[in-house]
Protein backbone atom coordinates (compact mmCIF):
# COMPACT_ATOMS: atom_id res chain seq x y z
CA UNK A 1 0.00 0.00 0.00
CA UNK A 2 2.45 2.40 0.08
CA UNK A 3 2.38 3.27 -3.59
CA UNK A 4 -1.19 3.21 -2.94
CA UNK A 5 -3.03 6.51 -5.17
CA UNK A 6 -4.40 9.62 -3.10
CA UNK A 7 -8.07 8.52 -3.82
CA UNK A 8 -9.22 9.64 -0.52
CA UNK A 9 -7.27 12.82 -0.45
CA UNK A 10 -9.09 15.34 0.58
CA UNK A 11 -11.44 13.23 2.74
CA UNK A 12 -11.40 13.15 6.53
CA UNK A 13 -12.61 10.02 8.46
CA UNK A 14 -13.43 9.81 12.30
CA UNK A 15 -13.33 6.53 13.95
CA UNK A 16 -15.26 5.40 16.82
CA UNK A 17 -14.03 1.86 16.12
CA UNK A 18 -11.98 -0.63 18.22
CA UNK A 19 -10.10 -3.61 17.92
CA UNK A 20 -9.61 -4.86 14.36
CA UNK A 21 -11.49 -4.51 11.86
CA UNK A 22 -12.65 -0.61 12.73
CA UNK A 23 -8.63 0.28 12.98
CA UNK A 24 -7.58 -2.01 9.90
CA UNK A 25 -10.29 0.11 7.46
CA UNK A 26 -9.06 3.32 8.37
CA UNK A 27 -5.33 1.94 8.02
CA UNK A 28 -6.27 1.30 4.71
CA UNK A 29 -8.39 4.57 4.35
CA UNK A 30 -5.36 6.45 5.76
CA UNK A 31 -2.84 4.85 2.98
CA UNK A 32 -5.36 5.80 0.71
CA UNK A 33 -4.76 9.49 1.25
CA UNK A 34 -7.15 10.19 3.58
CA UNK A 35 -7.41 12.10 6.73
CA UNK A 36 -7.71 9.97 9.51
CA UNK A 37 -8.60 10.93 13.51
CA UNK A 38 -10.14 8.40 16.11
CA UNK A 39 -11.77 9.06 19.48
CA UNK A 40 -10.89 6.38 21.65
CA UNK A 41 -12.19 5.37 25.69
CA UNK A 42 -10.37 6.73 28.20
CA UNK A 43 -9.26 3.05 28.98
CA UNK A 44 -7.74 3.21 25.38
CA UNK A 45 -7.94 0.83 23.05
CA UNK A 46 -8.07 -3.30 23.63
CA UNK A 47 -5.63 -3.72 21.44
CA UNK A 48 -3.36 -1.29 22.48
CA UNK A 49 -3.14 -3.64 25.69
CA UNK A 50 -2.69 -6.90 24.54
CA UNK A 51 -0.85 -6.14 21.08
CA UNK A 52 0.72 -2.67 20.96
CA UNK A 53 3.16 -3.98 18.24
CA UNK A 54 -0.36 -4.25 15.81
CA UNK A 55 -1.99 -1.31 17.61
CA UNK A 56 0.79 1.01 16.48
CA UNK A 57 0.95 -0.03 12.89
CA UNK A 58 -2.94 0.39 13.19
CA UNK A 59 -2.59 3.78 14.10
CA UNK A 60 -0.01 4.82 12.31
CA UNK A 61 -0.01 8.60 10.64
CA UNK A 62 -3.84 8.60 12.70
CA UNK A 63 -4.65 11.92 15.06
CA UNK A 64 -5.80 9.83 18.50
CA UNK A 65 -8.06 11.32 21.12
CA UNK A 66 -9.33 10.33 24.19
CA UNK A 67 -13.32 10.86 24.99
CA UNK A 68 -15.85 9.06 27.31
CA UNK A 69 -18.58 9.32 24.84
CA UNK A 70 -21.30 8.76 27.74
CA UNK A 71 -20.13 11.60 29.29
CA UNK A 72 -21.50 15.48 28.64
CA UNK A 73 -18.08 16.59 28.15
CA UNK A 74 -17.05 13.49 25.63
CA UNK A 75 -20.28 14.70 23.34
CA UNK A 76 -18.62 17.65 23.45
CA UNK A 77 -15.35 16.24 21.88
CA UNK A 78 -17.62 13.82 19.45
CA UNK A 79 -19.42 17.03 17.99
CA UNK A 80 -16.71 19.06 17.72
CA UNK A 81 -15.45 16.65 15.45
CA UNK A 82 -18.25 15.35 13.48
CA UNK A 83 -18.68 18.96 13.02
CA UNK A 84 -15.83 18.78 10.77
CA UNK A 85 -15.86 14.84 9.51
CA UNK A 86 -16.70 13.63 5.98
CA UNK A 87 -17.41 10.06 7.26
CA UNK A 88 -17.83 8.78 10.60
CA UNK A 89 -16.53 4.61 11.13
CA UNK A 90 -17.81 2.98 13.63
CA UNK A 91 -18.18 -0.84 15.30
CA UNK A 92 -21.02 -0.34 18.14
CA UNK A 93 -24.71 -2.29 17.95
CA UNK A 94 -27.37 -0.41 16.67
CA UNK A 95 -28.47 0.04 20.18
CA UNK A 96 -25.41 1.39 21.53
CA UNK A 97 -25.29 3.75 18.78
CA UNK A 98 -28.49 5.15 19.69
CA UNK A 99 -27.11 5.46 23.13
CA UNK A 100 -24.81 7.47 22.02
CA UNK A 101 -26.88 9.92 19.74
CA UNK A 102 -25.57 8.50 17.13
CA UNK A 103 -28.44 6.75 14.95
CA UNK A 104 -28.82 7.55 11.05
CA UNK A 105 -32.06 9.34 11.40
CA UNK A 106 -30.57 12.42 14.32
CA UNK A 107 -26.97 11.72 12.55
CA UNK A 108 -27.89 12.74 9.02
CA UNK A 109 -30.61 15.43 10.64
CA UNK A 110 -27.51 17.14 12.60
CA UNK A 111 -24.88 16.45 9.88
CA UNK A 112 -26.25 16.29 6.07
CA UNK A 113 -23.49 15.94 4.77
CA UNK A 114 -22.05 13.20 7.00
CA UNK A 115 -21.87 9.10 5.66
CA UNK A 116 -21.47 6.93 8.31
CA UNK A 117 -20.05 3.36 7.61
CA UNK A 118 -21.13 0.97 10.26
CA UNK A 119 -19.37 -1.94 10.68
CA UNK A 120 -21.70 -5.04 12.59
CA UNK A 121 -21.28 -8.11 13.09
CA UNK A 122 -24.43 -9.64 11.43
CA UNK A 123 -26.76 -7.07 8.70
CA UNK A 124 -29.85 -6.32 9.23
CA UNK A 125 -32.27 -7.38 12.26
CA UNK A 126 -29.28 -9.76 12.84
CA UNK A 127 -26.96 -6.84 13.73
CA UNK A 128 -27.59 -7.39 17.84
CA UNK A 129 -26.29 -10.83 17.44
CA UNK A 130 -23.11 -11.51 20.14
CA UNK A 131 -20.49 -13.25 17.51
CA UNK A 132 -16.77 -12.82 16.64
CA UNK A 133 -14.25 -13.48 14.04
CA UNK A 134 -14.63 -17.57 14.87
CA UNK A 135 -18.10 -17.36 15.15
CA UNK A 136 -18.92 -15.78 11.45
CA UNK A 137 -16.37 -18.62 10.09
CA UNK A 138 -18.15 -21.32 11.74
CA UNK A 139 -21.79 -20.05 10.48
CA UNK A 140 -19.80 -20.43 6.59
CA UNK A 141 -17.90 -23.91 7.18
CA UNK A 142 -14.74 -22.11 7.32
CA UNK A 143 -13.63 -23.99 10.42
CA UNK A 144 -13.13 -27.51 9.37
CA UNK A 145 -11.79 -28.73 12.43
CA UNK A 146 -10.57 -28.24 15.70
CA UNK A 147 -7.95 -25.69 15.07
CA UNK A 148 -8.23 -22.20 15.23
CA UNK A 149 -8.00 -20.40 11.61
CA UNK A 150 -4.77 -18.98 10.52
CA UNK A 151 -5.62 -15.45 10.70
CA UNK A 152 -8.81 -13.25 11.43
CA UNK A 153 -10.49 -13.69 8.08
CA UNK A 154 -14.03 -12.57 8.79
CA UNK A 155 -12.05 -8.91 10.62
CA UNK A 156 -9.73 -8.44 8.21
CA UNK A 157 -11.68 -9.25 4.74
CA UNK A 158 -14.78 -6.44 6.76
CA UNK A 159 -11.72 -4.46 6.98
CA UNK A 160 -11.37 -4.49 3.36
CA UNK A 161 -15.24 -4.18 2.90
CA UNK A 162 -15.22 -0.89 5.24
CA UNK A 163 -12.89 0.64 3.02
CA UNK A 164 -14.55 -0.15 0.04
CA UNK A 165 -18.06 1.61 1.74
CA UNK A 166 -15.83 4.77 2.41
CA UNK A 167 -14.31 4.87 -1.04
CA UNK A 168 -18.63 4.36 -2.41
CA UNK A 169 -19.27 7.08 0.34
CA UNK A 170 -17.07 9.05 -1.30
CA UNK A 171 -17.79 8.57 -4.79
CA UNK A 172 -21.70 9.04 -3.70
CA UNK A 173 -21.17 12.37 -2.14
CA UNK A 174 -18.91 13.84 -5.30
CA UNK A 175 -21.54 12.74 -7.41
CA UNK A 176 -24.83 13.63 -5.84
CA UNK A 177 -22.70 17.04 -5.46
CA UNK A 178 -22.13 17.36 -9.36
CA UNK A 179 -25.21 16.20 -10.40
CA UNK A 180 -27.44 18.30 -7.98
CA UNK A 181 -25.53 21.57 -7.92
CA UNK A 182 -26.31 21.67 -4.30
CA UNK A 183 -24.15 23.61 -2.06
CA UNK A 184 -23.41 20.43 0.26
CA UNK A 185 -23.31 17.05 -0.66
CA UNK A 186 -25.41 14.79 1.22
CA UNK A 187 -24.35 11.92 3.68
CA UNK A 188 -25.25 8.17 3.08
CA UNK A 189 -25.01 5.48 5.39
CA UNK A 190 -23.36 1.97 4.38
CA UNK A 191 -23.38 -0.95 6.89
CA UNK A 192 -21.04 -3.93 6.95
CA UNK A 193 -21.37 -6.94 8.24
CA UNK A 194 -18.51 -8.77 9.20
CA UNK A 195 -20.86 -12.42 8.90
CA UNK A 196 -21.24 -10.68 4.84
CA UNK A 197 -17.73 -10.80 4.73
CA UNK A 198 -16.96 -14.13 5.95
CA UNK A 199 -19.75 -15.94 3.68
CA UNK A 200 -18.35 -14.16 0.95
CA UNK A 201 -14.68 -15.69 1.66
CA UNK A 202 -16.74 -18.88 2.00
CA UNK A 203 -17.84 -18.85 -1.47
CA UNK A 204 -15.17 -20.75 -3.14
CA UNK A 205 -15.80 -23.84 -0.77
CA UNK A 206 -19.89 -23.89 -1.21
CA UNK A 207 -18.44 -23.71 -5.34
CA UNK A 208 -16.93 -27.52 -3.90
CA UNK A 209 -13.44 -25.62 -5.17
CA UNK A 210 -11.98 -26.51 -1.80
CA UNK A 211 -13.88 -29.01 -0.61
CA UNK A 212 -11.94 -32.45 -0.05
CA UNK A 213 -13.22 -33.52 -3.58
CA UNK A 214 -12.19 -30.42 -5.33
CA UNK A 215 -9.19 -29.04 -7.12
CA UNK A 216 -7.87 -26.78 -4.83
CA UNK A 217 -9.41 -29.07 -1.86
CA UNK A 218 -6.73 -31.63 -2.01
CA UNK A 219 -7.73 -33.97 -4.98
CA UNK A 220 -5.38 -32.50 -7.04
CA UNK A 221 -2.21 -34.25 -6.72
CA UNK A 222 -0.44 -31.06 -7.70
CA UNK A 223 -2.64 -28.59 -5.46
CA UNK A 224 -1.48 -29.97 -1.94
CA UNK A 225 0.46 -29.29 0.99
CA UNK A 226 3.07 -32.27 1.51
CA UNK A 227 5.85 -33.52 3.88
CA UNK A 228 9.43 -33.40 2.54
CA UNK A 229 12.76 -34.44 4.45
CA UNK A 230 12.85 -31.42 6.55
CA UNK A 231 9.74 -29.79 6.00
CA UNK A 232 6.95 -29.01 4.19
CA UNK A 233 6.24 -28.26 0.68
CA UNK A 234 3.15 -26.32 -0.58
CA UNK A 235 2.34 -27.21 -3.97
CA UNK A 236 0.49 -25.25 -6.23
CA UNK A 237 0.83 -26.76 -9.91
CA UNK A 238 -1.90 -26.80 -11.12
CA UNK A 239 -1.81 -25.71 -14.56
CA UNK A 240 -1.07 -28.41 -16.77
CA UNK A 241 2.38 -27.35 -17.66
CA UNK A 242 2.94 -27.20 -14.13
CA UNK A 243 1.18 -30.60 -13.32
CA UNK A 244 3.35 -31.88 -16.45
CA UNK A 245 6.86 -30.97 -14.92
CA UNK A 246 5.95 -31.68 -11.09
CA UNK A 247 4.92 -35.27 -12.56
CA UNK A 248 8.17 -35.26 -14.75
CA UNK A 249 10.43 -34.56 -11.70
CA UNK A 250 8.81 -36.98 -10.13
CA UNK A 251 8.60 -39.82 -12.53
CA UNK A 252 4.93 -39.88 -11.94
CA UNK A 253 3.07 -40.82 -15.16
CA UNK A 254 0.17 -38.41 -15.73
CA UNK A 255 -1.24 -38.38 -19.38
CA UNK A 256 -4.07 -35.92 -19.03
CA UNK A 257 -5.67 -33.68 -16.13
CA UNK A 258 -7.56 -36.86 -15.27
CA UNK A 259 -4.29 -38.06 -13.70
CA UNK A 260 -3.42 -36.00 -11.39
CA UNK A 261 -6.71 -37.07 -9.59
CA UNK A 262 -5.52 -40.35 -9.57
CA UNK A 263 -4.28 -42.41 -6.12
CA UNK A 264 -1.16 -43.68 -7.88
CA UNK A 265 0.01 -39.81 -8.77
CA UNK A 266 -0.93 -38.77 -4.91
CA UNK A 267 1.24 -41.08 -3.81
CA UNK A 268 4.20 -40.68 -6.41
CA UNK A 269 4.78 -37.63 -5.83
CA UNK A 270 4.65 -37.57 -1.97
CA UNK A 271 7.17 -40.44 -1.76
CA UNK A 272 9.03 -37.90 -4.06
CA UNK A 273 8.95 -35.11 -2.21
CA UNK A 274 9.23 -37.08 1.16
CA UNK A 275 12.56 -37.92 -0.01
CA UNK A 276 13.63 -34.35 -0.94
CA UNK A 277 15.26 -31.40 1.43
CA UNK A 278 13.47 -27.85 1.33
CA UNK A 279 16.93 -27.05 -0.22
CA UNK A 280 16.63 -29.29 -3.43
CA UNK A 281 12.49 -28.57 -3.20
CA UNK A 282 13.59 -24.49 -3.76
CA UNK A 283 16.35 -25.58 -7.08
CA UNK A 284 14.54 -27.96 -8.39
CA UNK A 285 11.48 -25.16 -8.78
CA UNK A 286 13.81 -22.45 -9.49
CA UNK A 287 15.00 -25.18 -12.65
CA UNK A 288 11.82 -26.38 -13.64
CA UNK A 289 9.61 -23.34 -13.02
CA UNK A 290 7.26 -25.19 -10.61
CA UNK A 291 4.99 -23.17 -8.43
CA UNK A 292 5.92 -24.44 -4.61
CA UNK A 293 7.10 -22.71 -1.38
CA UNK A 294 8.88 -24.94 1.07
CA UNK A 295 8.26 -24.16 4.85
CA UNK A 296 9.66 -25.67 8.32
CA UNK A 297 7.64 -28.36 9.51
CA UNK A 298 4.44 -28.15 11.95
Amino acid sequence: MDQAPNVLKGVRILSLALNLPGPAALMRCRQMGASCAKLEPPSGDPMGHYNKAAYAQLHEGVKVMAADLKSEAGQEVLHRELAKTDVLLTSFRPSALDKLGLGWKKLHSAYPSLCHVAIVGAPGDRAEEPGHDLTYLADNGLVPGLELPATLYADMSGSLMASEAVLKAALLQGERYAGTGETHPRGVFIEVALSDAAAYLALPRQWGLTQPTGSVGGAHAGYRVYACKDGRVAVAALEPHFAAALCAAAGATASDVRAMFAPATHQAIAAFLLAQTCEQLDRLAAENDIPLHTMAAA
